[in-house]
Parts: structure tokens; sequence; C-alpha cells
């Protein structure tokens, strides 16, 4: 009971946070069959967030092995730290430092998506927007106040709220239309949301390695109880046969 109370108590500000945004959330359309999207994934978590966010609860070998990566090649360009393939993914950062630049240590991501939910994350990684008043000269639409620079801006480009004017009820007024980059980054719109739906599959699957034998074996299971339902409805008829 009481590692049962502990549990919760950790899980309530996490449900809290993500209950914060009530507006609306753009489909992640995920595949995890998808081993080059998982890939791709993988390569933009490695790069950009494993920097700050570890992955403790997963192994280098466990991802290589379940994303078709090679373990040579998974070491010479995911792994950075210089420790065995079969360790655990931490951070490189000091957790006293990140907390002075921070505020907090930077939470572990393994589990993420499985809190925040896939259109959640999909929607944050491209809702990222400049505001100078913040101490990162940047906000989220999603995540109001977020206390983390933008490190995709590279990839996106500087990422502004955009207005237009339109006419409204008869008036022209200025109306926003949402964020939009200013194309300096080194991939087009498209190609940023495709990174993002990627990188989103990816945590999907760090939430959850063993979803597709789930889903399998529960497909094996329904099948194997519609048998046995009509299998018994078979029985039925013939024992009543007799009685009748």
């Amino acid at each position: 009971m009481k590692r049962f109370l502990m549990a919760l108590a950790f899980l309530i500000p996490a449900a809290a946070i993500a209950a914060g945004y009530s507006g609306p959330l753009d489909k992640a359309n995920i595949d995890q069959s998808d081993k080059a999207s998982l890939q791709s994934g993988a390569q933009i978590y490695m790069n950009y967030c494993l920097g700050c966010h570890s992955m403790e609860y997963q192994r280098y070998q466990r991802t290589f092995e379940d994303l078709d990566i090679p373990l040579d090649l998974g070491e010479e360009f995911l792994q950075f730290t210089g420790d065995g393939v079969g360790s655990h993914k931490v951070s490189a950062i000091d957790a006293d430092a990140s907390s002075e630049w921070f505020g907090l240590t930077p939470p572990d991501l393994t589990m993420v998506a499985r809190v925040r939910g896939a259109d959640w994350l999909y929607t944050y990684f491209r809702s990222f927007y400049v505001d100078e008043s913040r101490p990162f000269g940047v906000n989220n639409e999603v995540f109001e106040n977020v206390g983390m620079p933008h490190v995709l801006q590279e990839l996106q480009g500087v990422p502004r709220k955009t207005w237009e004017r339109r006419l409204v009820d008869g008036e022209m007024k200025e109306v926003y239309v949402g964020i939009k980059s200013d194309g300096t980054g080194s991939m087009s719109e498209d190609e940023f949301d495709q990174a993002m739906l990627d990188l989103t599959n990816f945590l999907v699957y760090t939430g959850e390695p063993m979803i597709l034998e789930r889903q399998r074996m529960g497909m094996f299971v329904i099948g194997f109880l519609l048998v046995l339902l009509i299998l018994s409805i078979l029985l039925k008829k013939e024992y009543w046969r007799d009685v009748k």
C-alpha cells in the first residue's frame, strides 16, 4: 500500500501538467512497425535530447536490436558516452549544474510517451516560438513557460508567432495564424514535421518496447478464444441433443 501511494504521488503532478494545455493537439500518425522512422527518431534523440534527458530504463543494446541497427554502427554513430553497448542511456550533464541552469534536473524521458501521449509530444515539439521575455529566448504553446531552450532550432529555423490581416465580420483584423519558421533551418516545414513524427514514434517505442509483440499476442489470444467459443457452442448443442 505504501509503495502504491508513493507511485501515485509521483504520477499526479505529471498528469496535472499534461492536462494544463486545453488547446487542440495535432494527430501523431505513428507506426511502430516502421523501422526507418524509429531509427530516424533514435538518431534525433541521441543527437539533440540525450545531452540533457536520460533514458535510464533502456539499454543501448536493446534499442539497437529492436530497431535493427547493427551494434557496431550503433556504437559508432548513436552512442557517444564511451560506455559499453549494454549500458543504460544516461545523459552527460551534471545534475547539480543542470539544476542551476534550468531550475531543476531535466527529467528522464524513457516513459514520457505513456504519461503525455503521442499527440501531445508531436504537438509540443512543433510549438516552440521566440519569446524574448524567457530565459532561453523561447516559449512553447503547449507547455507555457517551458524551462528549456529550443534545441531543434537548427533543424526548424527560428519559429515565430504569426498574425495576418483578414476580413472578420466585415472588418479587417489581425488574426493569429500559428507558428511559422523563418526558413533558416536545415529542414523544410514538411521535413521537420516528419522528423518530429519520427522522434515521437521513438519515444512511444521506449515507453513500451513490446507493443508490437503484445498486439500480436493479443490477436492470437482473441483468435484462440473465438475458436474455443465455437467449440463450446458445438459441444453444448451435442450435449443438449440427447437431453431433448
